[in-house]
């Protein structure tokens, strides 16, 4: 990964710094119902005040769609946010003209203000030059803590970082050090761990991980494609039966850049998918008509344990079966805690995310004691791909 610029010898005292957070936060009658994204910016926020800057935080809440709509307010997130940094944040009702500079103007070295909703405004989303500006003019310094809006091209994400001096705050840095150390840089040999219910949506994904890494183990529905794809019957698994060129494609690929693909051996089958219901483990090629894969059976469990261990990197993306019921739930918890324990051990790198991921480990037990986790969902698939993120680019050092 190149260099980026970040806090590090960013002078900021006295400077108004408009900081881009992601606080699109989970609301239920006007309350924040979950602070993890406010906590998680904090830290930048504090180093900013503490350095004497006037900090101006600016984010999006929902899809307002360029309207100003009430229920996507952010002032019961300014409330929020003051709360977490124990000091008042006063709150301005536009993110551009008379109030938003109004609010500014009063402050003083160490305040943390925050702006009302950017999608208020269709420029916001549009990248229009002339909202960026306006945004810029509203400070002297631009730090971005948002890599989860770093793929979208937007306003407050890439225009306005290029008008004005710019650098990645401390949870961006974390979490671009993160990717890059899991995948840019890694140690090897480097294990992806990529799962979910289809390869349509991760087509990019797996074609640009089997150029990278030695081995790419495939779980959940997706698995069940490449089966196909190899002549197994699934059954009435949850199958892309027109994707099988496609997963031939990606297998003939990694095959010619060195890369195993790594399928399950056995599996956990039923005739339905419901709480508690009647299961058995079967060979992978003995999966009944009238049954379903819905999770990787122990033999295959073992086989991950025992890759695990000879890795010094993993990489992890999607479960391993229908993880949200029980009995679906061991193959994904038993991978998920086993890497878990290699990490805590010191012995593995472990870098996660997608939304369907971080529900998996936080259910396996196993989310605390991974390298990193990464709550960006659309950013961090499109990392996986290997396409450039515009909300990135800008904060490369020349």
């Amino acid at each position: 990964m190149n260099k980026f610029k970040t806090l590090d010898g960013f002078d900021v005292s006295g400077k108004r710094v408009l900081v881009r957070a992601d606080l699109n936060v989970p609301m239920k009658d006007g309350v924040v119902t979950n602070t993890t994204r406010i906590d998680r910016t904090v830290p930048t926020l504090k180093e900013l005040a503490d350095q004497g800057a006037r900090v101006i935080v600016v984010t999006h809440l929902g899809r307002p769609k360029g309207e100003v709509k009430p229920e996507f307010s952010l002032k019961p997130v300014a409330t929020a946010l003051g709360r977490a940094l124990g000091k008042p944040v006063e709150f301005a009702s536009d993110c551009i003209g008379d109030d938003a500079a109004r609010v500014i103007g009063a402050m003083v070295d160490g305040d943390v203000v925050m702006l009302e909703n950017l999608r208020f405004h269709a420029e916001e989303t549009n990248n229009d030059p002339a909202f960026a500006a306006k945004l810029a003019g509203l400070a002297d310094a631009y730090v971005t803590d948002a890599f989860s809006c770093s793929h979208r091209a937007h306003a407050s994400t890439e225009a306005v970082a290029k008008l004005l001096p710019a650098a990645a705050g401390r949870l961006m840095q974390a979490e671009l050090e993160a990717l890059s150390s899991a995948l840019d840089a890694p140690k090897h040999p480097v294990a992806a761990v990529v799962g979910g219910a289809k390869i349509s949506t991760k087509l990019e994904v797996l074609g640009n991980l089997a150029k990278k890494v030695d081995l790419l183990i495939i779980g959940g529905g997706m698995a069940n494609t490449f089966l196909n794809a190899k002549g197994v019957k699934v059954g009435k698994s949850l199958c892309e039966h027109d994707m099988a060129d496609d997963a031939r494609a990606i297998m003939a690929a990694a095959d010619e850049a060195g890369c195993d693909i790594v399928l399950p051996t056995d599996a956990v089958v039923a005739e339905e998918f419901a709480e508690g219901a009647a299961s058995q483990t079967v060979a992978i090629g003995d999966v009944p008509e009238g049954s379903m894969i819905l999770d990787i059976g122990p033999d295959s469990i073992t086989e991950l344990k025992s890759l695990f261990k000879g890795c010094e990197t993993v990489l992890w993306n999607g479960p391993m079966g229908a993880f949200e019921i029980a009995p679906f739930d061991v193959g994904t918890n038993a991978a998920a805690q086993y890497a878990a324990q290699r990490t805590k051990e010191g012995k593995l790198l472990s870098v996660a995310g997608g939304g369907d991921t971080v529900a998996a480990l936080q259910k396996a037990g196993a989310a605390d004691d991974f390298s990193y986790i990464s709550t960006a969902g659309g950013a961090f698939l499109e990392w996986l791909e290997g396409k450039e993120l515009p909300g990135v680019a800008v904060l490369r050092a020349d």
